[in-house]
């Protein structure tokens, strides 16, 4: 078998839920002032889930979803790897149950299992399949990545960065999309900024100033590193002038033109002299440890950089501000949304990547676009999807999210929330036994279901603001019988 060359991606899907709560609403809702997570954080709309759904039920559409739109064989799949940090079970994990997909067409020899540390598990779980591929234990057939979460944090600031989606990716030799071998910048240290102790929540505990600090550090290591592989291999040095378009971890959006200004202070760090960067002249000596906070620099990057923000970083955006922060997934719904965007326009481009995940573990990296990947997107139909999604009041939205608290880990019942605004085909939790066991079904998908579904979201926003879960959920089941 000849060496794999142009290993990459094949055909990208996300899946994310049909409900979503928009931040402008959350504003009012919390009483705070307005802008504070539209402007503040840069974020738009927030997609969450009640009960029907669970990682499990994420992962298997995302993958089903994936197979069938890109006529994927089952048996040319020789490793599926999820990466996420949405445990169910401290032993089984969710790969195990995308198995079903693959199992009832006789193929059950595919390698890989679960990855996690927090926000980073996708991106772990990519490299294990590239280098799968590259590697003497690669038997000729494609890979699977699986990558994403459902975020979602008790009441209080922490609540609107939170969102729910899951990305699937198809890898393989002589791909559209290709990762350029060789260029990778990686940090890692043991930091308690985010982290989970408590398996009876879904809730994370989070130093958010430390989470900051941790996130720009691994930027300024991952960022410098990455240039160094850059330089041995090509022989020149390395800059942002050397990235088409740039994408990172997106917890909110502020924090990602936070993170490209970044990366052009390190460029000024490497070359102090540069005319370019006169207004930063006071940082020359300044320890970069120290600048992490500091407003006045802040605001210069962001004078440097807004230009070339609105055209390198700006296109990989939509899904993290209409999704919120997918965690494992978030790096690469900003790579779909990139797609999206520009298409054919990105032939020939360089896309400099960086993925960060708290604990921590990051990486920078990159990746070409080599053929034409119109037919990707079309197959995708971002844009159109995400507008048949269903608009809730944040009371609705805090109610399903207490319904969840609720459920947590909880054995022997079946969930209450409705599937009727559920996308056709999709897969749901039905029930879970006394044992802990659970069980899914499939949402219908008949020409009747589509035109209940499409009623379903003209339901006026005014009139589900003034039911609780349970009229909301009565109300719907009616509009059905119509």
């Amino acid at each position: 078998m000849s060496k794999p060359e142009n290993i990459g991606i094949h055909g990208i899907e996300v899946y994310f839920p049909s409900t979503y709560v928009a931040q402008e609403d959350l504003e009012k809702f919390d009483g705070v002032s307005q802008g504070k997570y539209t402007l503040g954080l840069g974020q738009t709309n927030m997609a969450f889930c009640g009960d029907r759904e669970d990682i499990y039920s994420l992962s298997l559409n995302a993958v089903n979803n994936l197979m069938e739109k890109f006529n994927v064989d089952p048996n040319s799949i020789g490793r599926l790897e999820v990466g996420t940090e949405t445990v169910i079970d401290k032993s089984k994990s969710v790969k195990t149950v995308l198995m079903d997909l693959f199992a009832k067409h006789g193929n059950t020899s595919i390698d890989g299992v679960d990855t996690i540390n927090a926000c980073y598990g996708g991106t772990s779980a990519l490299h294990n399949a590239l280098q799968w591929i590259e590697s003497s234990y690669w038997d000729g057939r494609n890979a699977i990545v699986v990558a994403g979460d459902i975020a979602v944090y008790e009441k209080g600031p922490a609540r609107p960065t939170g969102g729910a989606g899951v990305v699937a990716m198809l890898i393989g030799p002589n791909a559209p999309i290709t990762f350029e071998t060789g260029l990778r910048g990686v940090h890692m240290e043991n930091v308690y900024d985010f982290y989970k102790p408590d398996m009876d929540s879904e809730y994370p505990r989070v130093d958010g100033k430390l989470s900051i600090s941790c996130y720009f550090r691994a930027i300024d290591n991952c960022y410098n590193r990455y240039a160094k592989t850059f330089e041995k291999k090509y022989g020149k040095t390395f800059s942002l002038d050397q990235v088409d378009y740039a994408l990172f971890h997106s917890p909110y959006n502020k924090l990602v033109q936070k993170s490209f200004g970044r990366m052009l202070y390190n460029d000024f760090l490497n070359n102090k002299n540069d005319p370019r960067y006169a207004s930063l002249e006071a940082y020359k000596n300044v320890k970069p440890e120290d600048t992490y906070f500091d407003s006045t620099l802040e605001k210069a990057l962001t004078a440097l950089t807004k230009n070339d923000y609105a055209n390198k970083v700006a296109p990989t955006t939509l899904l993290a501000k209409q999704l919120g922060n997918t965690y494992c997934g978030s790096t690469y719904s900003g790579l779909l949304s990139l797609l999206d965007d520009k298409s054919n326009e990105l032939v020939g481009k360089r896309v400099l990547t960086f993925s960060y995940g708290s604990g921590l573990a990051a990486s920078a990296f990159s990746f070409k676009v080599e053929k034409p990947i119109d037919n990707i997107v079309e197959k995708v139909d971002l844009k159109n999807r995400l507008a048949k999604r269903v608009r809730v009041e944040p009371e609705i939205f805090t109610e399903k999210l207490s319904l969840r608290e609720t459920r947590h880990n909880l054995k022997n019942y079946v969930p209450s929330d409705s599937t009727s605004n559920m996308f056709p085909g999709s897969f749901y939790l039905s029930s879970v036994d006394n044992a802990g066991i659970r069980k899914y079904d499939r949402a219908y998908s008949t020409s009747a279901f589509v035109g209940a579904f499409q009623r379903r979201q003209q339901i006026s926003q005014s009139s589900i603001k003034s039911m609780n879960l349970f009229r909301a959920t009565k109300s719907v089941l009616l509009c059905l019988k119509k």
